[in-house]
């Protein structure tokens, strides 16, 4: 049976087969001859810089002794904090997930490091260090007994803001899994939670779940302003949200108006609009708080134009293409709602596309994060931008352009897991297959392969998905999504630019 080595015998054993001095050894890495003699003869335990330069000196690659740190200095003695810390931040920056693994999971069988672990978790997540953050996250929250406690609460925030991503399948578990928790939330976090939760069932289309979250995020949200402004005015709070409380009032008539939208309530949507377009009674007088001003304002405006286009009013285009000229961020926006208009009412906008035509060219490269757009409705949008030029083309007999930017809207769709956007697209084809090339058919047929290598995969996780339903404490159902064909966004919806991950004060 092989005996488990330790650092301090490979660092003996470098030493011995090097044929140098520890005194040599000390002048190579920097460390004192005595410290290092006395680490070999184990009178002396090794700090986490003394280790790092250790494994410089023995030429190793950085982090190589760090399982051997784990058994020799921390599984085999009393928990030590002062140790285990910089150790934890040190793996992060190395991505050693494995290591921050077992060091958790073992001072977790010491409850009373929960809260120092989650502090951790905490500053990493600040650092963009996601990935470690959320092995700290999962196992603090799994030790926590009391399942209303606002740090479990908090714990299940950070994974579900961690979570989200391009698959939408798994957004929607994060999503559903975490809408339980939110009342546990303190009242500050609440609205950016609730914030967060809406966009992301923006992306997912589920509309009744963002009209239920932007009711209750206003709600909520006037509570806090009438608290902090008004007549029940209360003492200054430490923790403030990552915008100004105003935003989460107007930011519900927003994303409510745009569900408006979703449902072809035109006229109900221009009332949402009216609401944020007169903001006088915000009392806030911040830059910050100015700026979002003028934000809402171009939002008011951009959106008055869109519902009437939407409603077949097509004389508002000029002034909806001169808007967009004037602002670069909503372009994709105004393109593909136009495009959808133009789609539904049969009407020709070759001269906006033209306009727009160097704009177009570069959203393939740029459409990840697309002005104030969160990255997964950006994303989303492109695809169904493509689809509808593809349409566009497609019935207007340019079948070559249109069989262009149906394959890859097709292929955007694939990589989101975006089923209506692929059904679309699928539909499309079979209805214009006769005007495929060889090429394009093949590459069509590809396409579907990827599709369904997704839906395979994808079996399992719907299995554990409607299990966990039954587990998830307090949660509710999942509502059915609104069959709308454009699966459009207002501008603003989803977009406000404090994103999930921004964690700034």
């Amino acid at each position: 049976m092989k005996e488990t080595t330790t650092i301090r015998a490979e660092l003996e054993q470098y030493i011995r087969r090097e044929g140098i001095t520890i005194s040599k050894f000390g002048e190579n890495t920097g460390i004192n001859a005595g410290t290092i003699s006395a680490i070999i003869n184990g009178n002396r335990p090794i700090a986490m810089l003394l280790l790092d330069r250790i494994a410089a000196g023995m030429g190793l690659e950085e982090g190589s002794l760090y399982e051997l740190y784990i058994e020799e200095f921390i599984r085999n003695s009393a928990p030590n904090w002062r140790r285990v810390r910089p150790f934890l931040y040190r793996c992060a920056e190395l991505n050693k997930l494995d290591c921050i693994e077992q060091v958790v999971e073992f001072m977790m069988d010491y409850l009373i490091y929960a809260p120092a672990l989650f502090e951790t978790a905490e500053e990493l997540f600040r650092k963009g260090k996601f990935a470690a953050a959320a092995i700290i996250y999962k196992n603090v929250s799994e030790s926590e007994k009391y399942q209303h406690s606002e740090r479990l609460a908090l714990c299940q925030y950070r994974l579900f803001t961690i979570a989200v991503g391009d698959d939408q399948d798994e957004n929607l578990w994060a999503a559903t899994h975490f809408e339980s928790f939110v009342d546990r939330l303190g009242e500050v976090d609440q609205l950016d939670a609730l914030k967060d939760l809406a966009n992301t069932y923006v992306s997912l289309r589920r509309w009744d779940k963002v009209d239920a979250l932007a009711d209750k995020m206003c709600r909520r949200a006037k509570v806090q302003y009438d608290q902090k402004y008004g007549k029940t005015r209360k003492t200054e709070r430490d923790k403030q949200t990552k915008g100004p409380l105003f935003m989460y009032i107007v930011y519900s008539y927003v994303l409510r108006a745009g569900i408006c939208d979703e449902r072809g309530d035109y006229e109900k949507a221009l009332e949402y609009v009216s609401l944020y377009a007169d903001l006088s009674w915000v009392q806030e007088d911040t830059e910050e708080a100015r700026r979002l001003k003028e934000q809402c304002s171009n939002w008011a405006e951009a959106n008055g134009y869109l519902y009437q286009l939407m409603s077949g009013k097509l004389d508002v285009i000029p002034q909806y293409v001169a808007y967009l000229e004037r602002n670069e961020g909503e372009i994709l926006m105004g393109l593909f709602k136009i495009m959808l208009a133009a789609n539904r009412y049969e009407f020709n906008v070759d001269d906006v596309l033209q306009r727009f035509e160097k704009q177009i060219a570069a959203f393939a490269d740029h459409h990840t994060k697309v002005g104030t757009y969160t990255e997964q409705v950006s994303a989303d949008l492109y695809a169904r931008f493509l689809a509808e030029l593809a349409c566009y083309d497609l019935d207007n007999k340019r079948y070559a352009k249109g069989m262009k930017f149906l394959l890859e809207s097709l292929s955007y769709s694939v990589v989101l897991n975006g089923n209506p956007v692929t059904i679309k697209c699928v539909g499309l084809f079979e209805k214009f297959r006769h005007t495929a090339s060889p090429e394009e058919t093949e590459e069509y047929k590809n396409l579907l392969r990827e599709v369904d290598h997704f839906n395979d995969k994808k079996r399992s996780f719907f299995f554990l998905l409607a299990f966990n339903f039954f587990i998830i404490l307090n949660s509710s159902p999942i509502a059915p999504p609104v069959e709308d064909p454009s699966g459009a966004h207002s501008h603003g919806m989803g977009g406000w630019s404090f994103s999930s991950r921004d964690t700034s004060a």
